[in-house]
């Protein structure tokens, strides 16, 4: 009788309640770059599959590992969607904005009105509500620049995995990134950091 994977043992030896945290730990980061429930949904369990299937081998936490390898599930499913289909309409909207660095900066290159200032940022980070309102910050974006910051600041890929995946240029990646970036600094203005 063959012995079972590590990572099975690994897995089984959860109790419920952090299983399911495992589990939603992973749909929220798979909606965060999916933005599709049942897609997320179906990375998640792709993910947990993958683990019980595969050796653990303990060189990180059991969350690090399983988010290792729904990052791998992700970028398949956004490999298979841009061969499937064409964008969505988020690329038409991205066209039609204005460029949100005008709202920003003055012709001479100075902020028309100085960032206000965060005080102590990091604290944010281990705050629940921080990540609803960032989730919900990235939902606010074109579709596209969303992505290309989730996969760049969330997932950590770097410019050229990003381009390659979406099949894009680079300066049209630093472009996304740079709206996206801005975008996010203000919707994190409005609704964390003055809240």
């Amino acid at each position: 009788m063959a012995a079972k994977p590590e990572a099975a043992a690994a897995l089984e030896t959860l109790d419920g309640a952090r299983f399911e945290e495992y589990r939603s730990y992973l749909l929220r980061y798979a909606l965060l770059q999916l933005r599709d429930p049942t897609a997320a949904e179906d990375a998640v369990q792709e993910t947990l599959l993958a683990a019980l299937q595969s050796d653990f081998a303990g060189r990180s936490s059991v969350k690090t590992w399983l988010t290792g390898i729904l990052k791998h599930k992700i970028i398949d499913h956004v490999r298979r969607q841009s061969r499937e289909q064409p964008l969505d309409d988020g690329e038409r909207r991205e066209d039609a904005e204005a460029d949100i660095a005008d709202e920003f900066f003055a012709e001479d290159g100075h902020w028309r009105e100085f960032p206000s200032d965060w005080n102590a940022p990091d604290r944010s980070f281990e705050a629940k509500a921080f990540w609803m309102v960032f989730e919900a910050c990235v939902d606010s974006m074109p579709a596209r620049a969303g992505r290309v910051f989730v996969m760049r600041e969330v997932m950590e890929l770097s410019t050229e995995e990003i381009c390659k995946e979406l099949g894009i240029t680079a300066t049209n990646c630093w472009v996304l990134l740079h709206r996206a970036r801005l975008a996010m600094r203000e919707c994190l203005e409005m609704k964390w950091f003055k809240a």
